[in-house]
């Protein structure tokens, strides 16, 4: 019976399971505070209590907890969280900053607003492949690999919000947006009705920015791994939601495991009148709101963000440049149980290693990438040294056919009316 006097909180999000029982916000909050303050490892060293007060301290304001962890403390409530994760992550979070205000004492002067705690989950379990995502993993915490094929810049979104009537000056406080891509419809009417006046008109309202609170979100694109991809199969993707300090995490190529919310939002379809977006009833399109982001750095594939050469690799580097004939040794390194092409294999060479990156007098750029266009009859070996590439790079992502618009190439022909001539134009972002 503990916690029956207290008021509860009914929450839905998407299409989750219903839940007619009341949450009680209040336990479950002195679970999480008792899990931060208390566990510890072999050594008692109190693991998350320490890391929350450093990371506090340094300016940032989040805390990575791995669900191993709380599984070894208390497993129904990994189990909640696992669940339930859109209505658990909230509660943890206010209580990491109830333990932030409370371990940081006093604070400088200016600074006695206690800053919000993001908590970042990270896991061990075996990644799910985004073809083996359905419905069932709706509003439940998943762990998904892949490889990071586009990022988006830097928006803003609204977590709190104040509209006001355009007729009466109506202000409506304090309105809260679900997180992720879900928006906010504004009211249609106006509830007021002023004495001597006319009723405000059908769609009055309006946002006032200055009064809202937003946060920072990037919206990122996720390939599935090679490995993964069955025999004549495109790749496929799904969308990554980012905020606040999971922004800028990963750039494209990073191979990375997500653990996130499996979410939906509505999908539009251009009207014909006037080709704005219109909702359709029913159908719901998916995405994951990333809580926790892990950049590979050991596997085959990864790039590591700080990348340190060692005094003997150096050596290494430059007994390979005093060779004589190095750029013949390159080429004939380049798939060599391929025979012949050693033309190819040298322009390979060269756009591997790339060009140099020039700015002239009047300040144009031009960049220091190469590109290679190989054309040829079928069976000459044009996609073997295409796949020993992608070995090769650590950032290469190998794609063929329709799967090539997909990775971020764009290919399009357009005819020039003025003559008979066809322009071919080649993108590559």
């Amino acid at each position: 019976m503990e916690g029956f006097d207290d008021a509860g909180v009914f929450y839905s999000d998407n299409f989750g399971e219903e839940r007619p029982q009341q949450v009680n916000l209040q336990a479950i909050k002195k679970q999480y505070k008792e899990f931060l303050y208390k566990f510890h490892e072999d050594t008692f060293n109190f693991k998350y209590r320490d890391n929350l007060k450093l990371n506090y301290i340094k300016g940032k304001y989040f805390l990575e907890v791995e669900m191993e962890d709380l599984v070894g403390y208390d497993e129904t409530l990994a189990d909640k969280l696992y669940k339930h994760p859109s209505e658990h992550l909230p509660v943890f979070e206010e209580a990491a900053r109830e333990i932030a205000n409370e371990s940081i004492q006093p604070r400088p002067e200016g600074d006695e607003k206690v800053q919000d705690i993001q908590i970042l989950l990270r896991s061990n379990a075996l990644p799910t492949s985004i073809r083996d995502i359905k419905s069932e993993y709706i509003s439940r915490l998943s762990t998904v690999a892949g490889i990071i094929v586009s990022a988006s810049n830097i928006r803003a979104k609204a977590t709190k919000m104040t509209i006001q009537c355009r007729s009466c000056s109506n202000v409506i406080p304090n309105i809260f947006l679900n997180p992720g891509l879900e928006g906010y419809a504004l009211p249609r009417k106006c509830p007021t009705e002023p004495a001597g006046r006319p009723k405000c008109p059908m769609d009055p309202y309006f946002i006032i920015p200055d009064k809202c609170q937003c946060v920072d979100f990037q919206i990122l694109k996720l390939q599935e791994l090679p490995d993964s991809i069955p025999q004549g199969e495109i790749p496929r993707h799904i969308q990554i939601y980012c905020e606040r300090n999971l922004c800028e995490r990963v750039v494209p190529g990073n191979r990375v495991l997500i653990h996130g919310i499996y979410s939906i939002r509505k999908v539009g379809k251009p009207s014909k009148l006037d080709g704005r977006q219109k909702a359709i009833v029913g159908v719901r399109a998916p995405y994951m709101r990333a809580v926790g982001i892990a950049v590979d750095t050991q596997g085959h594939g990864s790039i590591s963000m700080h990348t340190n050469v060692t005094s003997e690799e150096e050596e290494a580097f430059k007994k390979l440049a005093s060779m004589p004939k190095l750029y013949d040794r390159l080429a004939q390194s380049i798939a060599p149980s391929i025979y012949g092409s050693s033309d190819i294999k040298k322009a390979i060479a060269c756009m591997l290693f790339g060009g140099s990156r020039k700015r002239l007098p009047d300040g144009l750029i031009r960049r220091g990438d190469i590109n290679v266009l190989m054309l040829g009859d079928p069976g000459t070996a044009k996609s073997q040294l295409l796949k020993f590439v992608e070995k090769v790079a650590p950032i290469a992502v190998y794609t063929s056919g329709k799967g090539s618009s997909a990775a971020g190439l764009t290919a399009s022909v357009i005819r020039d009316s003025s003559s008979v001539s066809i322009i071919f134009y080649y993108y590559k972002n």
